[in-house]
């Protein structure tokens, strides 16, 4: 790995740690998490918010800076789809009093396959909570939007899937099975796999010409699973309408 490359990874490394659970991190919180001296994270610190993606905001304390407003604005501009299908996930949430989110597929050039979670209801949910409420990067084979996916990419399971519950799914041969259901069902479904207690719904939102552009999908306690038929045609309508606002008739 160059310096550079190293460099940038550190700084994405700093970027990740702030979230809606962890807004402001010290330099010593930073440096005792990273595992690293507290000059090398005060180095990254100074340069990030020299930036402008981090703003210091007392002695040694640090946010998220305005910057990254006018980078994610010029990124959800470059996503036509993604505004609809926000506005769907939300009614979506606020309908079934659920955790409804939107996830999409990443292929970084050295790494394997990823699932990003790119947005999350903040509203009309109610009931216990649930795996990865905060999670950005998801498990692609233990969660029903990963698992939606992969199979409509074509793609194998991850290699040296882990296994999180005794219901993950971690035998290439029942993946390809699944997979295909998946493809035929037009939705996938995770119960217990990620975490005992919870499950997951997900379909794809389409967009012209019948492209997957994202999973609409939702998390719900395991308990609900009996109300998934209702929930999977509320699903398909949302994700529907979305895809005949950006041109697929399909």
């Amino acid at each position: 790995m160059t310096r550079t490359h190293a460099t940038v990874e550190a700084a994405v490394r700093v970027l990740e740690l702030f979230d809606a659970d962890r807004t402001e991190w010290t330099l010593s919180g930073l440096a005792r998490h990273l595992g690293q001296p507290t000059s090398t994270v005060h180095e990254q610190l100074q340069t990030l918010a020299g930036s402008g993606l981090l703003v210091q905001v007392g002695r040694g304390r640090y946010r998220l800076g305005w910057r990254l407003l006018k980078l994610s604005s010029a990124l959800y501009g470059s996503l036509p789809w993604y505004a609809p299908a926000h506005d769907a996930m939300e009614r979506l949430a606020r309908g079934t009093h659920l955790l409804a989110f939107l996830c999409v597929l990443h292929s970084p050039p050295t790494q394997d396959t990823q699932v990003l979670c790119v947005a999350r209801s903040v509203q009309g949910r109610d009931g216990p909570p649930v795996a990865g409420e905060l999670d950005f990067e998801l498990p692609a084979h233990a969660t029903a939007s990963g698992k939606l996916l992969l199979a409509l990419a074509g793609r194998p399971l991850p290699a040296a899937a882990p296994r999180f519950t005794a219901q993950t799914l971690t035998d290439p041969t029942a993946w390809n099975a699944e997979s295909q259901q998946i493809r035929t069902q037009g939705h996938a479904l995770s119960q217990d796999e990620w975490a005992p207690g919870t499950s997951g719904l997900a379909v794809p939102v389409r967009g012209e010409g019948g492209m997957v552009l994202a999973a609409l999908g939702l998390s719900l306690p395991t308990a609900r699973m009996h109300a998934r038929e209702g929930l999977l045609r509320a699903l398909h309508t949302a994700a529907a309408a979305v895809g005949w606002t950006l041109g697929n008739r399909g």
